[in-house]
């Protein structure tokens, strides 16, 4: 039997059963599993010493040790010349534009870029150090196997990339992830080690360069280095310095660059996917990393480090676990060398021609196995063996360990007899190799395919940096002309532009009909004959054929369709590969299906690998529906993964989620592969879940209580446990009923989420998802082990069933909580139970704690995590404060649910320290200056308490600030003195930070700390007697948090607008924007009001705009939802028109169409009435009207949002709000889940309604879930990008190049955070003058934001723009035009032409059309960019002074020299008044306003001359300038805010101390420290030398 499949089939039951969890030591795990790689096996070489349990090292394996785990495949483009350590992929969300959140590189970037003096050599050769040793070489294999295996969707071999992947409920995500402790199939993916480089040992904390290694021996550079040697130098450092405490106390110091695992093969997930032999030539890197150590000045116990601000605080504690002293042990490490060595070996397959292939020893022989099944030549064998003289070799071996196998040995591929399974296998993977073009899956979301178009618009790929056609030199081959619909001022928005045909997707017909026959399975008597299974083809050439998989292979038997003859035909072509049959039957299949596995290898990667949540497309083409035998059989089989073939038994959910939280993580390792577990279970239960909720509402699950009503129902499948969106036993009857029923597990979702963030060890979440699926919302929980068995009241050990009436409590879940009380700001308190006893929680009285039968603390139910918002929830005799008031609130809201969001709490909290921090040292001060008594100052200090005047005073004036230092700086010293209750502080000094702590709210009068306590005016809970003041004082606490929402976070929200730091572009990303600012999307009504109030209204139409749609979307989703109900399955498509007809079209009085009458039998009706969920009869949806509709979701508007809409209709809403219909239909498809044909809809036809029912293909889940995050590798982003704002670009963008590899590690290669780091990176690569790797990048971006986040979505939009400009300095010009045009539809579509952003797009696109000499077409966009700067920055910004020298450039350009003077003179003015008559600018403007009235002059005697004398006038020649390419690149890098400041290596030095005394000076202000004066000096001295070498320069911020 065929090896690989038994391995596969293995490792599927082991990552299923997880029977690993009791065995502790590497070798004794479960002989099915894969040997992980060299970090977790002690290894020969390792002393003895090393391997010590105690000590677990902190190993990692550079990509050479594990990378290698890695394969490759064919084809892969070519990654950019390898020219830049892997700089392989990075990006960060908020580069996309200049002053974007954190990484707003440009601002700062502009004032610290100091690009000339930045070595842009990442990669020009590694300095040889006779102190680094020798090592031996070693290479890096990647395979298409691996990640990118999307080719052969999941299923093929039973999930080849990883375990148990093979349902869609599973399907690969970013492959490496792994489901179990030991179950970890480390062999398939990305291995550790891609990522993993020493960090832990890599880092140094600042001035300790470590003994013996002079600085010197630093390279600078990385990159291509001597192409022989890798070595890995693998360190054990102690286990305790959790990179958080590390990133936090410790600035991280770059030890040597070159020990970085980026090099091109081992970081990139497209490359890892993908890397060809030619392409492997190995750039072998000598790593050496240096020890960790520890000068004794350093804190680096969580939270005791000595600067550290709140926020700091709570990321430490998160960890959950206190890390000892690093003191004593910081020095006795060893360093462990591993050599080893990468190989070539001959692969023999029959029928092709032997060719080699490169792989490493730690690799595994499963590997070489996939590689076989994605190259093209063997794509189509999955039964065989690898043998080497004569002996199999076992698929789990690692190929070091098997004798005899060195460089140049010959493996033979050997075809192994075939089973059912293995026949079954064999015959998906040829399905997925038909249909591996086919974008299908895509359209209808399944398997975790999405859409991508980017190649349709860069005719292919980018990778050969504009050589491949020559394109850009000869300009008169652009054509530049942009189709119509997409120039300025154009009012239609074609809605096909949006998923333009690809080329590649009219697939190559091979055959017409593949499936299973009628007459399987065989009988008994055929089975004897070695008969496995029947197929039935029909070729193209018309050919009925019938196929029996035997053990020995495929052959043609004589049956037909209604005779069964099971005797081989004549010939039989008796074959061991499907297609090496049909090839004989059908000579189209032979031609089509090689030309389809060209092109299938030739697709970047990231077209190809699955995502790890399913994104689903709310537009699709009108698809043939094809015969397809998998599909037909996956439909009906329950799929959960191979059922038949796996020891019976469906997936455990509840036991891997938690497993995978129990895995350890003392050190960086460890903490990748449990990130990495957790991960892709999380990612499979989402999957699985999503599943069983759409089975459950589409009636097609039994429920577990089927006697009670259809609304009361639960279920139960695949182990999970699902309930409806429903009150169920008056439940929730005090807090709204069904509407509360309905927001409650969106609520505990919240919860759950914020616990997993904490991660308190002990403590145990349930795997939680919500469904909304149509207009039901569906709970899906995986299930407590013994729940089921016992009734609810016996179970609860913590906590209430009733809300309040009868609590119980329990010591060891007091613990756990108090754990998490700190980061979540949760209070402690004490509460009354119906016998009057006193009882203490440490969470609301609805969390309950309940032991399982597996021992574990479970906490469920956890939808009041966070404090009540008080300004949704009117309480009799409570009076709120002032702001509230005149806003009108408090409100009543449908239901007593509404909480304030987690980061709201977190600014209110970091709001109220600068406060407590401001008024001590006023205070301090105070007694200072007077040296007497002045406690009573203070209260007049505190009295603004919860105003704004507050907020007012928190952003006094620089100068002030930095008086108000030092006290600043003292406050923190005795706060903490207090803290540490040491007896030596002075009584007065006691008492400031007393009543300093009592003016802001603490509950301590030691030090700061503010809680809430979530039961306060919870109806139904009494609290003690004895508690009272602290209950006034909490309430008084909640009041002041929903003013400051109105007063601090609702302007602070609008000013972002105003500055366009903000930019939202639709509903969603206002939606983000809102949330990131802890504004809950009720307030929504509110922000509008507050826009239309504010001043500079005219500069935030947008926003109002996108505030209005989403306001009208949002009020029609919930009038959809009970719309739905109401809707039996049959009428879904005539529904769902309809409403579409009433919400959208012009057309008065749609008419909806019922299912026709003949289909509704009347006796089965009555029967079927209860599986409706909804009680409204099943037709009452027919009878709506428009202006019902409209009136409705006016009414809804109100009641919910409270804002008042004026409009009736569609039409109205256009005209008064000037919004687009296409982009309401945008919006309330994405937020319905509802997916309509691409086709062209005439909304303003008043004749004919917009929809019919045939327009409606499909509806799918609208899904929110917990997304697990990659904590180490996210650190290093924002280290990467504090670096970057600091100015040191190399520095940092090796730790986002870190950061990437962590990344991948953990996500695999597809997802949001990854996108970033690709942007960032490519920003940086661009900067760095690198544009080609720019380019790569940028394209990697690209393709996974329209694969992650959907094609049009506002971040895609802007990746476009980006990649567009690293095109145009590729000399790229038309896919650069391309690009632009895209973006530019796409805006259209999502939100139209009135918007900040289409400036900068229409600017870009003016350039590039002036740079290839359109100079009509380019003032088209340059005029309109103008206007629409004007409207939004105001007519003297700065930005409107660029715009008009661009304009005058063009028309200086065509030789119209008035049109050019007019709009420089108000450039001009423009400079002058804004940056006055001696700034460059100015003079630079002044200048070209002279040379424009010389040539005008000049034109002007020109034409007096020829008027004068006729023709024969002797005519001086004009100088008409066509822009050259690097002036027009030039204005491109301005108008995108990248600035090149040419900079001495003098002003570079003073620059960078200047940017680190204002980092530091930001820093104290926020956590009250300051560096001492001599710590200072050393700063500044080690700043120094930091440029030439690589090592980082040390300031306070590194994150």
């Amino acid at each position: 039997m065929g090896n690989s499949l038994f391995a596969n089939c293995c490792r599927q039951v082991t990552d299923l059963i997880f029977q690993t969890r009791s065995s502790n030591a590497a070798d004794e795990r479960s002989p099915l599993l894969p040997k992980p790689p060299v970090s977790f096996t002690a290894c020969p070489e390792v002393p003895e010493a090393a391997r010590c349990a105690g000590l677990y090292p902190d190993i990692i394996p550079s990509e050479a040790v594990t990378g290698s785990l890695q394969k490759r495949a064919e084809h892969i483009q070519d990654l950019s010349k390898a020219k830049d350590d892997g700089v392989v992929t990075v990006c960060d969300m908020s580069c996309s534009r200049p002053s974007v959140g954190a990484a707003s590189l440009l601002q700062q970037a502009a004032a610290s870029c100091a690009v000339s003096v930045l070595p842009a050599d990442l990669g020009e050769g590694l300095v040889d150090h006779a102190q680094l040793p020798e090592a031996c070489q070693s290479c890096v294999k990647l395979e298409d196997g691996s990640l990118a295996h999307r080719s052969c969707r999941p299923g093929e071999h039973v999930a080849a990339a990883d375990g148990g992947d093979a349902a869609p409920g599973a399907r690969p995500t970013g492959q490496g992830h792994s489901e179990g402790p030991a179950a970890l199939p480390l062999g398939t993916a990305l291995p550790l080690g891609t990522a993993l480089m020493s960090l832990d040992s890599m880092w140094k904390p600042r001035g300790t360069p470590s003994p013996g290694t002079p600085s010197s021996a630093l390279p600078a550079s990385t990159g291509k280095t001597s192409p022989a040697q890798r070595m890995v130098v693998l360190t054990v450092p102690p286990d305790e310095v959790s990179s958080k405490a590390r990133d936090e106390s410790a600035e991280l110091a770059v030890a040597d660059p070159a020990a970085r695992p980026s090099s091109r093969s081992g970081c990139d997930p497209g490359a890892q996917a993908l890397l060809s032999k030619q392409q492997q030539k190995r750039r072998r890197k000598k790593k050496k990393l240096m020890p960790l150590e520890h000068p004794s000045g350093m804190a680096l116990m969580n939270g005791s480090g000595p600067h550290e601000s709140l926020k700091g605080e709570k990321d430490v504690r998160q960890n959950g676990h206190e890390e000892a002293d690093p003191g004593e042990d910081g020095n006795d490490q060893e360093v462990i060398v591993i050599q080893d060595t990468g190989f070539t070996v001959k692969i023999c397959a029959p029928g092709i021609e032997p060719f080699s292939l490169q792989v490493s020893p730690q690799e595994m022989v499963q590997e070489i196995h996939q590689v076989l099944m994605d190259r093209e030549d063997t794509c189509h064998r999955t039964c065989f063996s690898l043998q080497l003289d004569g002996n199999v070799l076992d698929n789990f071996a690692e190929l070091k360990t098997i004798e005899g196998l060195q460089e140049g040995s010959l493996l033979k591929v050997v075809e192994e007899p075939y089973t059912v399974r293995e026949a079954r296998i064999h015959v998906r993977h040829i399905r997925d190799l038909l249909k591996s073009l086919d974008p299908s899956d895509a359209f209808n979301g399944v398997d975790c395919n999405s859409l991508s178009f980017l190649s349709v618009f860069t005719e292919g790929d980018l990778g050969d940096s504009g050589k491949r056609k020559k394109k850009g030199t000869e300009m008169e081959q652009i054509d530049c002309t942009p189709p119509e619909h997409i120039l300025p001022g154009s009012k239609e928005r074609p809605l096909c532009a949006l998923q333009p045909q690809n080329r590649d997707w009219k697939p190559l017909q091979c055959l017409k009909v593949l499936t299973m026959s009628g007459w399987n399975p065989p009988p008994g008597n055929r089975k004897m004959h070695g008969d496995l299974m029947y197929l039935y083809v029909i070729t193209v050439e018309d050919r009925h054929v019938s196929v029996t998989a035997s053990t020995r292979g495929f052959y043609l038997n004589q049956s037909t369709a209604y005779n069964f003859n099971p005797k081989p035909a004549n010939p039989s072509f008796l074959s061991h590969s499907l297609v090496e049959l049909l090839n004989q039957i059908s000579p189209t299949f032979k031609k089509n299906f090689s030309a389809l596995q060209k092109k299938r290898v030739q697709r970047h990667p990231f077209e190809r690998i699955a995502t790890p949540f399913q994104v689903y497309s709310w537009t699709a083409p009108q698809a043939e529906h094809a015969m397809d035998c998998v599909r037909a059989e996956d439909a009906y089989t329950s799929r959960l993964g191979y059922e038949e073939h796996i020891p019976g038994q469906t997936r455990d959910w509840n036991e891997e989620l938690q497993t995978t939280r129990e895995l350890p993580r003392k050190n960086l390792p460890e903490r990748l592969l449990r990130e990495r577990a957790i991960f892709k279970v999380h990612s499979d239960f989402t999957a699985a879940a999503t599943r069983g909720a759409m089975a459950v509402i589409d009636g097609n699950v039994m429920a577990i209580n089927p006697s009670e009503e259809t609304k009361m129902q639960m279920f139960i499948w695949n182990n999970i446990f699902f309930s409806l969106g429903f009150d169920v036993r008056d439940h929730y009857k005090d807090f709204g009923g069904d509407v509360a029923a309905y927001v409650a597990p969106t609520n505990d979702l919240n919860g759950v989420r914020t616990y997993n963030a904490v991660d308190v060890e002990g403590l145990y979440t349930l795997g939680t998802v919500v469904v909304d699926y149509r207009g039901y919302r569906v709970t899906a929980q995986s299930i407590i082990p013994g729940i089921l068995e016992r009734e609810q009241e016996q179970s609860v050990i913590y906590g209430s069933i009733d809300f309040g009436k009868t609590v119980v409590s329990h010591p060891k879940y007091l613990e756990l909580l108090e754990k998490t009380s700190r980061p979540l700001k949760i209070q402690k308190h004490k509460v009354l139970n119906d016998k009057n006893e006193e009882v203490e929680l440490c969470s609301s009285v609805e969390c309950k704690g309940i032991i399982g039968n597996d021992g574990r603390h479970y906490i469920l139910d956890l939808l009041r995590t966070f404090p009540p918002d008080l300004n949704f929830l009117p309480v009799e005799g409570e009076e709120m404060p002032e702001e509230c008031k005149k806003m009108g609130f408090p409100k009543q809201h449908r239901h007593k649910l509404c909480c304030l969001r987690q980061e709201l709490v977190d600014a209110f909290v970091e709001h109220r320290y600068l406060l407590f921090m401001k008024l001590a040292a006023l205070q301090l001060m105070q007694q200072k200056a007077s040296k007497q008594e002045s406690s009573g100052a203070l209260e007049n200090g505190s009295s603004p308490e919860n105003g704004t005047a507050d907020s007012e005073k928190s952003e006094s004036e620089d100068g002030k600030i930095d008086s108000n230092v030092t006290g600043l700086d003292q406050v923190k010293e005795l706060a903490e003195t207090i803290a540490s209750d040491d007896g030596t502080v002075d009584p007065k000094s006691r008492e400031v930070i007393r009543n300093a702590c009592k003016a802001v709210g603490s509950i301590s009068d030691t030090s700061f700390d503010i809680r809430f306590n979530p039961d306060i005016f919870s109806p139904g809970v009494r609290f003690p007697e004895s508690s009272k003041e602290e209950v006034q004082d909490q309430k008084q606490l909640l009041k002041d948090a929903a003013a400051f929402l109105l007063s601090c976070q609702i302007p602070g929200l609008v000013k972002d607008c105003l500055d366009h730091t903000v930019l939202p572009m639709d509903g969603a990303t206002l939606a983000e924007a809102m949330h990131q600012r802890g504004i809950n999307m009720r307030y929504l009504g509110k922000v509008i009001t507050f826009i239309t109030k504010t001043p500079g209204r005219a500069q935030l139409d947008h926003i109002f705009k996108i505030g209005i749609s989403e306001l009208i979307t949002r009020s029609a989703k919930h009038i959809f939802k009970t719309y739905l109900q109401g809707v039996e399955l049959s009428g879904l498509s005539a529904a769902i028109s309809h409403f579409l007809n009433c919400f959208l079209s012009s057309f008065p009085n749609p008419i909806a169409h019922l299912p026709a009458d003949e289909l509704v039998s009347k006796k089965k009706n009555k029967k079927r009435k209860n599986r409706n969920l909804g009680n409204a009869d099943n037709t009452a949806w027919a009878s709506m009207t428009p202006q019902e509709l409209w009136k409705n979701i006016c009414s809804e508007a109100k009641n919910y949002f409270d804002f008042s809409l004026e409009c009736e209709n569609a039409d109205q809403a256009a005209e008064v709000y000037n919004l687009q219909k296409i982009t309401l239909l945008r919006e309330i498809s994405l937020k319905t889940g509802v997916q309509i044909l691409l086709k062209e809809y005439n909304f303003d036809n008043r004749h004919k309604p917009t929809f019919t029912e045939e327009d409606i293909l499909n509806i799918f889940p609208v899904v929110k879930h917990v997304n697990p995050k990659a904590s180490d590798a996210f650190h290093f982003f924002q280290s990467g990008q504090a670096k970057v704002q600091q100015g040191f670009l190399k520095e940092g963008c090796e730790l986002i190049n870190e950061a990437l590899n962590l990344f991948n590690n953990v996500y695999g290669a597809m997802h949001v955070e990854i996108c970033a780091c690709l942007r960032l990176l490519a920003r940086l690569n661009y900067i760095m003058g690198d544009y080609s790797e720019a380019l790569s990048n940028q394209q990697k971006a690209v393709l996974m934001s329209e694969r992650v986040l959907g094609i049009e979505h506002p971040n895609t939009i802007q990746e476009y723009m980006h990649l567009a400009l690293y095109c145009f300095a590729n000399s790229q010009l038309s896919t650069a035009l391309n690009l632009l045009y895209r973006a530019r539809y796409l805006m259209l579509l999502v939100f139209g032409e009135d918007h900040p952003e289409m400036a900068l797009l229409d600017n870009n696109i003016g350039l590039v059309l002036h740079g290839v000499m359109e100079y009509d077409l380019s003032l088209r966009f340059l005029e309109n960019a103008l206007a629409i700067s004007s409207k939004y920055h105001g007519s003297k910004s700065l930005k409107v002074a660029l715009s008009h020298h661009l304009v005058a450039r063009v028309y200086e350009s065509k030789a119209e020299f008035r049109s050019a003077l007019q709009h420089e003179k108000e450039g001009y003015t423009i400079y002058k008044n804004q940056l006055g008559e001696h700034h460059e600018k100015t003079k630079e403007s002044s200048e070209y306003l002279k040379y424009l009235t010389q040539q005008a002059v000049a034109l002007q005697r020109t034409m007096n001359e020829i008027y004068k004398n006729g023709s024969n006038a002797n005519i001086m020649p004009l100088k008409f300038t066509a822009p050259s390419m690097a002036s027009v690149l030039e204005q491109l890098n301005i108008i995108n805010g990248i600035l090149f400041i040419p900079l001495s290596q003098k002003d570079l030095e003073n620059l960078k101390a200047e940017v680190q005394r204002r980092q530091q000076l930001q820093e104290s202000m926020k956590s009250g420290d300051q560096l001492d004066p001599e710590d200072k000096a050393v700063e500044e001295k080690e700043a120094e030398p930091s440029m030439p070498s690589a090592a980082i320069p040390l300031t306070q911020s590194s994150a």
